[in-house]
């Protein structure tokens, strides 16, 4: 089955909804507007139960089929926080807020998420119930972990759990997916050089910590190069080099490197760490200086179940249609606190086009509002061909 009709017809609505909440993005956990933006929406649809403040800022929403009897219970998720970014696309809806946009389309899923729902609320052709989980913080506030922490799958019994991203460059109407690793791992890194600061003419009386902190960038590059079998997947990158000295003459006493470790492999995101703990202080002492690791673990890899990816993807396919449908996408390493969803619950998240727009996290990034009809009838199938009526 397409797009469904009255979800076409719902179109003009749902997108004039993005817009208002392109104009107003908020950051994090501090998504007053949003979240109440989101409820409001949710209690005139007609939804049996809806609570705010799950995991701090985020709504959770139930909508009963028809029939219950399957016991059947899906978790259907939309992020709701924007970017710190100034945006620069021009479009007479662009942000108002200085400094924050939304910049990531997460205006789009919520959008899409609330489309399913009033669809989903209007028909109710199921047999079982919907759980809709509007998450805040995705951006770096791991929001997922903290509506899982606060009872989103034990206290409203979900069985199983989706979601969908866009993806710039995929074209509208296409799905892509894979069982497996889809997005990577994310966590951080500083590392504290100490040395010795001293006169630049003098060096061999300081212990020079931009030369022992640029040994230690090298020697992070062997962790990939020759720790990773060349088969995996890691990215070590090291973003931020910072020293205490700000003229040609001096030779800092500290500095201190920020970075990041990307895996698509929980046993190499274990390897990753345990060879950086052990080549940041070694490289160090070699040159007579110390070095402090401070390791963040962040976001898990997002690691989609074999049955549910193959169900999602099939949904995806009476949406689009099977030419339009990746079912063994690359991975990508970027990642997703959905991850933390997936963990709790079986469940998949898939690719929505996006079609021709800068990447995400770019000033000048679009979500294409056409996107939304194919986003929401992937919602609306998921439920009624998991939870049909007999």
């Amino acid at each position: 089955m397409p797009v469904r009709n009255r979800l076409a017809e719902l179109h003009p609505e749902i997108t004039a909804w993005r817009h208002d909440l392109h104009e107003h993005p908020e950051l994090l956990y501090d998504l007053p507007r949003t979240q109440a933006f989101v409820a409001d929406k949710l209690r005139a649809f007609g939804c049996e139960e809806v609570t705010q403040g799950i995991g701090r800022s985020g709504v959770v929403a139930v909508i009963r089929g028809r029939k219950t009897g399957s016991g059947r219970v899906l978790c259907f998720r939309a992020d709701m926080d924007a970017l710190p970014i100034t945006e620069a696309t021009g479009l007479d809806y662009a942000s108002k807020t200085a400094g924050k946009m939304h910049a990531c389309g997460h205006d789009g899923h919520t959008s899409i998420l609330l489309g399913a729902a009033k669809y989903l609320a209007e028909t109710r052709n199921f047999d079982g119930t919907v759980v809709l989980a509007f998450q805040p913080a995705e951006e770096g506030g791991a929001g997922a972990k903290a509506m899982v922490d606060d009872g989103l799958m034990d206290r409203w019994g979900v069985q199983e759990v989706y979601g969908l991203h866009n993806m710039p460059d995929l074209p509208v109407g296409h799905f892509a997916i894979r069982e497996g690793a889809l997005l990577a791992s994310a966590d951080e890194f500083e590392i504290t050089v100490t040395g010795r600061g001293g006169h630049a003419a003098m060096p061999h009386a300081a212990v020079d910590t931009t030369l022992v902190a640029s040994h230690i960038v090298v020697a992070l590059q062997s962790v990939v190069a020759r720790n990773i079998d060349p088969l995996g997947s890691v990215v070590v990158t090291v973003g931020s080099f910072h020293t205490d000295s700000v003229v040609s003459n001096v030779i800092a006493h500290e500095v201190v490197l920020k970075g990041t470790v990307r895996t698509l492999d929980p046993a190499l995101r274990k390897l990753a760490h345990e060879r950086i703990a052990a080549l940041v202080p070694a490289t160090a002492s070699a040159f007579g200086a110390s070095a402090a690791l401070d390791y963040r673990w962040g976001y898990p890899v997002t690691m989609n179940h074999p049955e549910q990816t193959a169900f999602a993807a099939d949904c995806a396919v009476e949406v689009a249609g099977a030419a339009h449908v990746d079912r063994a996408t690359k991975p990508v390493m970027p990642a997703e606190d959905f991850a933390y969803m997936l963990e709790a619950r079986p469940g998949a998240y898939i690719f929505l086009g996006n079609g021709d727009t800068p990447m995400c996290h770019h000033p000048a990034y679009r979500f294409d509002d056409e996107a939304i009809p194919h986003g929401c009838s992937w919602f609306v199938t998921l439920a009624e061909r998991r939870m049909p009526l007999e």
